[in-house]
């Protein structure tokens, strides 16, 4: 936010007519920054949506479906994947409405009360995908080892001996913990940093909106 600073630092200088074309000067450029920030939140949402699409294509899960054989357990977890891409796609939804407000709203107050609209939306975005990847990836675990015939051994080697059991678990823990904090590095890079863009936006409206 350097140029704002020294449009700022100008501002305070000079005459009360040149007050007011650095005022519009500086929200011109908030607004213009802020849009586009908020574009790039929407084409990162639809471009995870796009990779999560694709790289489904290239998993097969029919084989241990088929082995499962329980037509009761594919329905929900097709129903679920369903619920999950719908949620996703309003949260998009949502995304290009804010996009909109944010490039046509024109008083300070409006812009100011878009941009901490969209911040919520997209932190709830964010702890929806990292809730819904914790409880796919207990479900798939808990599925394929009470359902998967191939794990019939595995079961019984289990039920034989507490410290496997308790071994087992921890080792499902440390999984779910690293896949989590691995996505949680990755949002936080990806959203975090445009949304304290964003937030920075923010501040600086708050300083000229009197």
């Amino acid at each position: 936010m350097k140029e704002l600073d020294l449009l700022k630092k100008d501002w305070k200088k000079n005459s009360d007519s040149f007050e007011q074309i650095s005022e519009k000067e500086i929200y011109k450029m908030i607004h213009k920054k802020s849009s586009s920030i908020v574009k790039w939140i929407l084409i990162i949402s639809i471009l995870e949506v796009c990779f999560w699409t694709f790289s489904n294509l290239f998993i097969n899960t029919d084989d241990l479906l088929q082995k499962m054989n329980h037509p009761e357990i594919v329905l929900a977890m097709e129903i679920l994947t369903y619920f999950n891409y719908v949620v996703v796609l309003v949260f998009i939804v949502i995304f290009y409405k804010n996009y909109k407000t944010i490039s046509t709203t024109v008083a300070t107050k409006s812009l100011m009360g878009a941009i901490l609209r969209t911040r919520k939306t997209v932190q709830y975005y964010v702890w929806y995908n990292l809730g819904m990847l914790v409880l796919i990836t207990i479900l798939s675990y808990f599925i394929a080892f009470v359902y998967n015939p191939d794990m019939a051994f595995f079961r019984e080697q289990l039920a034989e001996s507490g410290k496997t059991m308790f071994f087992t678990v921890g080792i499902l823990f440390l999984i779910i913990l690293g896949i989590l904090g691995l996505f949680w590095c990755i949002y936080r890079l990806l959203y975090g940093t445009l949304l304290r863009r964003l937030y920075s936006n923010y501040k600086e409206l708050k300083k000229i909106d009197f």
